[in-house]
């Protein structure tokens, strides 16, 4: 990861989970057909993106969710770093997305998992709080799954690494004291999960 410049400034860097290989998230349906998911997590924001899944990721498909994922990331802002891992299926198409957005990509170095640890975070809560939970019939079905999942996470879910707040932040009414919020209950993949906030 690159230096920060002083004490006060932010790196703003993306984190790209490689589809296939030691890092990634992959999933097995209940045909018994590999998927592997391609992910992006802003380290500063913990804010997850989820480009796709396939059962065949290759160079071609990799430079098109890259394509997808450079709109979808540059909305939100604008970020001087891309930290991939070494995969060949990243060809340099891909690199050459980000570059035209004037993204620096860096490579991860050999054998140093923890230089994905954010990633490894990442795959470890989406498996235990909702994967392990779930029979998975296809790609169409893990996307969509995984669409829920994130949106709950990037909006619901507190982090500790935040101070127990959203990668989205949540805004509550200020005219409202504490002691007289309604709780208002919502279920997220059909009971799976369950997201709390003030009953209007």
């Amino acid at each position: 990861m690159p230096a920060r410049n002083n004490a006060n400034e932010q790196v703003e860097a993306v984190l790209v989970a490689a589809a296939r290989g030691n890092f990634g998230l992959t999933i097995e349906s209940i045909w018994l057909k590999t998927l592997y998911v391609l992910f992006v997590i802003e380290l500063h924001t913990r804010r997850v993106h989820l480009a796709g899944a396939t059962s065949n990721p290759d160079a071609a498909w990799v430079t098109q969710q890259a394509r997808n994922l450079s709109l979808d990331l540059t909305d939100g802002g604008t970020f001087r770093f891309l930290i991939r891992d070494r995969d060949s299926k990243y060809a340099s198409s891909f690199d050459a997305v980000f570059a035209s957005e004037g993204i620096q990509v860096i490579l991860t170095p050999v054998r140093a998992p923890r230089a994905n640890a954010f990633a490894e975070r990442w795959v470890r809560t989406v498996r235990a709080e909702c994967l392990d939970w779930t029979l998975v019939l296809g790609r169409r079905h893990l996307e969509r799954i995984l669409q829920s999942y994130v949106t709950h996470y990037n909006a619901q879910r507190p982090h500790r690494g935040l101070d127990l707040q959203t990668p989205d932040l949540r805004s509550y009414p200020a005219d409202e004291l504490p002691d007289r919020l309604r709780v208002q209950s919502r279920d997220v993949l059909g009971g799976l999960i369950h997201e709390y906030e003030p009953a209007a």
